[in-house]
């Protein structure tokens, strides 16, 4: 009798335990690798590795950003040699889904970092810019995405990401009273300066697979390298 009782309550424990889980499932599908990618979700553990993965989902990324109310169009396909080129590429643009443009105008990017831009924007950079500085950016500065040749522009190894528009470099942030925040200039400026730029370095580090700044080496010593990498599900990134 008293035996049964001992596992009447292990039962009722584990039943208990297996609905906690599940409802702590339902509430988190961000930080679980199975569940379905949606950009109206918290970032989670993996957010990053599900952008990445719409690279082979075309349709799925644009059906996303567009149930996100993004601004960004789909732009044509461009091909370059036998190893460069894109079949996903998005015109970003300035709307109501996003308070920043991109300077200069006119940049196309993948799918994939199109959505990763668009949550950065919303969910790190804007916040970071009111608490830092009591504004808000009105303009991402970039030197561009797409870009023909492997990395650091050696004769040989392996392909960038910028080959097929997985990639973009931001250059600064101009903000709404006239200021501009510079990662060449500002990485060892001011204490909000600095504090600024690293925390939309540490906001970009969860949402694209490889983020690389001046921490890393000389050669991102003037820019922010944003990538979306796809490294599978278990989605290990690259972040310094």
């Amino acid at each position: 009798m008293r035996r049964g009782a001992i596992w009447f309550v292990l039962l009722s424990l584990l039943v208990v335990a297996v609905i906690e889980l599940r409802a702590w499932f339902d509430r988190h599908p961000q930080d679980l690798p199975w569940t379905r990618l949606d950009l109206h979700d918290p970032v989670g553990r993996f957010t990053a590795a599900k952008l990445a993965a719409l690279g082979s989902s075309p349709a799925q990324c644009r059906s996303l950003l567009s149930a996100a109310g993004s601004p960004d169009r789909p732009a044509p396909s461009r091909t370059a040699g036998t190893e460069c080129g894109y079949e996903d590429g998005i015109r970003l643009g300035l709307g109501r889904a996003r308070e920043a443009g991109f300077s200069p105008a006119g940049l196309v990017t993948s799918c994939p970092v199109a959505s990763a831009l668009l949550l950065w924007d919303e969910r790190v950079i804007q916040p970071a810019a009111l608490h830092h500085f009591g504004v808000a950016v009105i303009a991402i500065q970039h030197a561009g995405s797409f870009s023909c040749r492997r990395l650091y522009g050696r004769n040989a190894g392996p392909w960038s990401e910028h080959a097929t528009a997985d990639a973009v470099d931001i250059l600064g942030f101009r903000l709404a009273d006239g200021r501009t925040v510079s990662v060449l200039r500002d990485w060892r400026g001011s204490a909000e300066e600095q504090a600024f730029l690293r925390r939309v370095r540490g906001g970009a580090c969860r949402l694209f697979t490889t983020v690389l700044s001046p921490d890393y080496n000389a050669a991102h010593r003037d820019h922010l390298h944003l990538d979306t990498a796809n490294r599978g599900p278990a989605g290990w990134r690259a972040c310094r």
